[in-house]
């Protein structure tokens, strides 16, 4: 493996992908919005090319041609990644860029294809434990889990198009670690606005899994280079190790930050009924709601996935245990505020 672009690098994953390669001598085409991220990660040795897919008017088809020219592989991590938005920027950054990226890639004869989907497409407000690939609720949570099922869709389209490319599909669940830019940093301002109070539903006691963003990497290698594979497979992505929210939010933000923490129990219809409330309110703000019926579901429903799938066939066990990954994510959070 010579070369790998990697979309999204400007993100929390994609930083934590862009480094990863580097280590191992690869070198990286990286893409992303944010270009003060972008010069710091052509300083490390990356090519940095500032794009957003999602902007048609930027990534014409000769843009696309010339972003994916001489690479071996695709680690598409960008995607419009929220609880809330208009329906059609969800299908600009999570459908048309999926599926005009995935043309552009087989049309220049790129070997692999890495997406990275969510397991936000499995969510139904019900307690679930062990969920295997297969299982789609009767209807999306909303337009994030639904384009990213459509964004699925394209991949199986591209696998028929180009059998020469193989195309895996990630979905790891609750990424945090070094660069996070959207789960613990969100708790993070809670904790700071509320004097370290922080309000959830049945008091933190959901179980559930996270996964560390160095194991994601771990997981989109082997995806990457793992022979025999059948293309077009999704993998389950976890640290394996599922826990109570409640406890690992305490031995991150209480044990190793050593910040003021306390959670106040909250009964899940009453941030239920506020949440749509909020909702029903920014239809007219424009303004993404404070909470979300899906951010409160998240937090009030036990949620495990089953990773046999990614062990057996990628041969994945995470390298990084969930204690050591937040040992590395407090460190990191302590160095950069």
């Amino acid at each position: 493996m010579k070369r790998v672009l990697v979309t999204g690098a400007t993100g929390g994953l994609g930083r934590n992908a862009v480094e990863a390669l580097l280590e191992r001598g690869v070198e990286v085409r990286a893409t992303g919005r944010n270009l003060a991220a972008g010069r710091a990660l052509a300083a490390t040795g990356a090519e940095f090319v500032p794009l957003d897919l999602a902007a048609t008017g930027e990534t014409s088809a000769a843009g696309l041609a010339a972003l994916v020219r001489h690479v071996d592989a695709v680690w598409h991590c960008a995607a419009l990644s929220s609880p809330w938005g208009r329906a059609a920027d969800f299908t600009a950054a999570n459908v048309t860029a999926t599926r005009r990226l995935l043309q552009a890639a087989g049309r220049a004869g790129v070997a692999r294809f890495v997406h990275i989907s969510t397991p936000a497409l499995y969510f139904n407000y019900c307690a679930q434990l062990g969920i295997q690939e297969s299982f789609r609720p009767a209807v999306y949570v909303n337009d994030y889990a639904r384009t990213k099922a459509e964004a699925e869709a394209c991949v199986q389209d591209a696998v028929a198009a180009y059998p020469h490319m193989h195309c895996s599909i990630l979905r790891p669940r609750a990424i945090f670690g070094p660069h996070d830019q959207v789960l613990l940093p969100r708790i993070a301002r809670v904790l700071r606005q509320r004097d370290g109070r922080l309000p959830l539903p049945h008091g933190g006691c959901v179980t559930l899994d996270l996964t560390y963003a160095g194991n994601v990497v771990q997981a989109m290698w082997l995806a990457t280079t793992v022979q025999g594979l059948p293309s077009g497979g999704a993998f389950n992505i976890t640290n394996q190790e599922p826990v109570l929210l409640r406890d690992v939010l305490a031995a991150l933000f209480a044990d190793r930050l050593r910040r003021p923490f306390r959670i106040a129990s909250v009964p899940y219809p009453v941030l239920a009924m506020a949440a749509r409330g909020m909702e029903a309110l920014a239809r007219f703000t424009h303004k993404e709601p404070a909470l979300t019926a899906y951010g409160v579901g998240a937090l009030a429903f036990d949620m495990t996935l089953d990773n046999s799938r990614a062990r057996q066939l990628l041969g994945y066990v995470p390298a990084v245990s969930l204690s050591a990954a937040l040992d590395h994510t407090a460190t990191w959070m302590r160095a950069h505020g």
